[in-house]
């Protein structure tokens, strides 16, 4: 039997993008800025299930440098290895394509950091269109400061929250009670539409409960509402073969659907790590469990809560041997990243960064610096037998010495 579980730690970032000039980002490194605060504290980061998969030694190959306070000599138990993005954007859509084996060479659209930030002619469209008083915000923005800043005038005049940022990327912020869950989903599906001209990956649904700024809480009803990908991607390669995909967490979405035969939702890592958990039981011969754990982007990335990154990254390690134990002959287990989120670094927006690739089940030693994420998607697909066109190469085939891979692509070296 042979199944592939892919799991994204979204936003767990690990340094040494060689384009991250590009971006305003040489020297983010999302790991190295966790691992080195906890080192300062003297709490060193306790991660050993992942280490001992060679997160370390991806770490050190991507960014010229290991973790602070890591063990250097601790044995290896898994292929290890870094990737680059190649693709324009260090965005959501942009990392999880080019992991499913499609990079997007193409630009998209933005909206800019202007006061209001969105076309006057495309929110006087949605006013009338969505039967609104108005709309709140139209601005770059946090999402739960954006939340707390308008939260309660949204309550009391019904006029929706619209904020955007560094992303390609419309959300709207809506109460779940007073405004209307489905309302705000049929909203965002209207501005889905509205703004496919402008080229914007995603417009977001982003319900929140509570009657005061001190009790607001977005709920884990978010709903993506993104342009679908224009070409075949590892979960189309997968489906046409008869074979089935489950998404877990926002992956549907992120994919506009588009490959996925089983979606599971769940709201926070725990119950993610559950929900994959539960799909390992069910996952036949060639199917392809595909999984995001959006926590760590979602509340301690974009947040810049280095101690509350650290923390999770913990609490998914605690779970990972329950994920190993479920494995059987044949399955592989694959963690990466989509891109990073370093929370140490100004701002609140995503960072360029190589991701990790931590492959358990094939073996031990070094996939090297791979130049693309797409190599995933290929490796996958080759793995499980199927012909496809996804761009990348297979790194399955015959793991490299690590001595001749070692900071191979050290851009922050």
């Amino acid at each position: 039997m042979r199944r592939v579980f892919l799991i994204v730690l979204d936003s767990f970032g690990i340094g040494g993008a060689p384009d991250a000039t590009l971006f305003a980002d040489q020297g983010s490194n999302t790991l190295g800025t966790i691992a080195s605060l906890c080192a300062e504290k003297h709490t060193p980061l306790t991660i050993p299930n992942m280490m001992a998969l060679g997160l370390a030694q991806a770490a050190q190959l991507a960014c010229g440098s290991f973790p602070a306070g890591q063990d250097e000599t601790r044995p290896i138990k898994g292929l290890w290895g870094a990737a680059c993005e190649i693709s324009k954007g260090k965005d959501t859509p942009s990392g999880h394509w080019e992991i499913a084996g499609l990079p997007v060479p193409f630009d998209w659209g933005y909206f800019p950091k202007t006061i209001p930030t969105f076309p006057d002619d495309l929110i006087e469209t949605i006013i009338n269109q969505g039967k609104l008083s108005g709309i709140l915000g139209n601005c770059h923005a946090s999402g739960t400061e954006i939340i707390a800043q308008f939260g309660e005038e949204h309550i009391r005049t019904g006029k929706p929250i619209f904020y955007t940022s560094s992303d390609s990327v419309l959300q709207v912020a809506a109460h779940e009670e007073h405004f209307g869950l489905q309302r705000l989903y049929d909203l965002c599906a209207a501005l889905r539409v509205l703004i496919d001209p402008l080229n914007i990956g995603r417009v977001i649904a982003r319900p929140f409960i509570g009657e005061a700024r001190a009790s607001f809480e977005r709920t884990g009803n978010r709903r993506d509402f993104a342009v679908p990908p224009p070409q075949p991607t590892l979960l189309n390669v997968v489906q046409s073969s008869g074979r089935d995909v489950y998404a877990v967490g926002k992956i549907s979405d992120i994919f506009a659907g588009s490959g996925v035969t089983h979606l599971r939702k769940a709201h926070g890592n725990e119950a993610l790590v559950d929900a994959t958990l539960d799909v390992m039981d069910e996952a036949g011969d060639g199917d392809l469990i595909f999984t995001n754990l959006v926590d760590f982007d979602m509340l301690y990335g974009h947040r810049r809560d280095i101690a509350g990154y650290a923390a999770a990254l913990e609490a998914f390690d605690k779970r990972l041997p329950e994920l190993l134990a479920k494995m059987r002959e044949g399955d592989l287990l694959i963690l990466t990243a989509d891109h990073g989120c370093d929370p140490g670094w100004p701002g609140s927006d995503h960072t360029r960064e190589c991701v990790p690739v931590l492959i358990a089940g094939a073996g031990s030693g070094s996939i090297g610096l791979r130049n693309s994420f797409a190599d995933i998607g290929q490796s996958v697909a080759t793995y499980l037998g199927l012909e496809n066109a996804l761009a990348g190469e297979n790194f399955l085939t015959a793991p490299i010495n690590p001595a001749q891979s070692a900071n191979a692509g050290g851009a922050d070296a």
